[in-house]
């Protein structure tokens, strides 16, 4: 039950941990001194011992792991009224490997010379928010890592401050969708309805606001859901993601139709700027998707300023009648200030648009050829529409109800650029507004 003796350290020893003690690096300090690297690696990983052995002796919680340690005072050493007891719970530093204390993960993380020119400035007085200014950070980077990696006792020190920020840097845990509970009941759920991760991220918020349990970001949803994939679980993973992907892929632009007309027409560049600046509602843009070997069809519409879709039952063919009836039948529903123009790209289905600007009172603006992003907001929804009229498929099979079904479980869903509204209201607000 004896103390063990240490040996007493060498001159050499007590010039490297001066040097390291004034900020100098290990590999500096260490050639300073004549010192090898394995001599350098077992002088830190002793001067680590102490700063435990000052940390148990002033019993002092620390932001680390906890253990049971037993300690033996000296029999010489009387025991006083202000000393710890003899057994008691001491906190102690995670072992870091010196591999993850020498690894640069990014720019975005404090570094070793970062930290030891903070202990040094602050060493002179130097203010936090010129100490940020020094090493190009924030004052708020600073005023964390100093309140976050001090020691309570000794202050701010840079390589114990490295040690705890590299072991509180890797945090393994359970993800907070793995155990059953209200949150995993409430994403699952949405997830059945089609809602996006971000959607259902963004919804916890204004539905629990007060209560923080009910968190999740929309990379957990997703890293979620692609673990299952691996686990075995792709079927449900296709019923929940829009796409069907069960992996990653990178973003990349569709191919885009090509068929175009060149019918007199005017350009979407003659489009006055209420309507590029979606400032006034009442105008929308518009496509096809089609079916199996391009035989069927239905007719999209997407209202630029709420997001408000409306899908045209095409039941015989999509020509340029077909089209044009369905289009004007189907805008005739609206009131006269939410019927302001139409924006199309130049496929052949809009060679009688001048009819039906004519019917409407709607003016038809053409996108220039193989710039499908000048309407936008239509593409973003004919790829949701997608989930629910996969490629490949007969459309002809729905009816105007199942196309009024779909359309209003669009319009029941928050989007990101209303502030997480749903189309529904946007639109219920205008009708109400008139």
């Amino acid at each position: 039950m004896a103390s063990t003796c240490l040996r007493r350290p060498s001159a050499k020893q007590l010039h490297y941990l001066r040097l390291r003690e004034e900020g100098a690096g290990r590999r500096d300090a260490a050639r300073t001194v004549g010192a090898s690297k394995q001599s350098s690696y077992q002088w830190d990983r002793q001067q680590t011992a102490k700063d435990t052995a000052a940390t148990e002796d002033h019993a002092v919680d620390l932001p680390y792991k906890q253990e049971v340690i037993t300690t033996f005072a000296e029999p010489s050493t009387p025991a006083t009224a202000t000393e710890p007891p003899a057994s008691a719970t001491a906190p102690v530093p995670t072992a870091v490997a010196l591999e993850a204390l020498e690894r640069a993960i990014s720019a975005r993380y404090l570094s070793l010379q970062e930290r030891e020119r903070i202990a040094d400035l602050r060493s002179h007085g130097t203010s936090m928010q010129d100490i940020g200014r020094a090493l190009g950070r924030s004052v708020g980077t600073i005023s964390r890592e100093i309140r976050r990696n001090s020691h309570p006792v000794l202050g701010y020190q840079p390589y114990g401050a490295h040690r705890a920020a590299t072991a509180a840097r890797a945090r393994p845990k359970d993800s907070k969708l793995a155990e059953p509970g209200e949150l995993h009941d409430y994403v699952k759920i949405k997830l059945l309805t089609h809602w996006s991760p971000e959607q259902i991220s963004k919804l916890l918020i204004k539905e629990f606001p007060d209560d923080e349990q009910m968190r999740v970001s929309p990379e957990t949803i997703y890293q979620a859901l692609y673990f299952q994939a691996r686990g075995g679980l792709k079927r449900e993973v296709k019923e929940a993601l829009r796409t069907g992907r069960t992996r990653r892929k990178k973003h990349k632009n569709p191919e885009e139709r090509t068929s175009r007309f060149r019918d007199p027409m005017i350009n979407i560049s003659e489009r006055p700027a209420e309507v590029q600046d979606r400032a006034v509602p009442g105008h929308w843009e518009g496509d096809l998707i089609t079916g199996a070997y391009n035989q069927s069809a239905i007719a999209t519409l997407v209202e630029r300023t709420t997001r408000y879709v409306m899908l045209v039952h095409l039941p015989l063919d999509h020509t340029a009648e077909s089209v044009r009836d369905g289009l004007i039948k189907t805008m005739s529903t609206l009131p006269a200030h939410l019927r302001g123009s139409l924006t199309w790209d130049q496929g052949a289905e809009m060679a009688k648009h001048k009819a039906f600007s004519i019917a409407t009172d709607m003016d038809v603006y053409f996108c220039d050829p193989a710039s499908p992003w000048q309407r936008g907001s239509n593409e973003n929804t004919n790829g949701l529409l997608r989930q629910y009229f996969p490629k490949g498929t007969d459309l002809n099979a729905y009816g105007p109800e199942d196309l009024e079904h779909v359309a209003q479980e669009l319009n029941g869903r928050p989007r990101k650029t209303l502030d997480w509204d749903t189309p529904a209201e946007r639109l219920r607000d205008l009708l109400i507004a008139s």
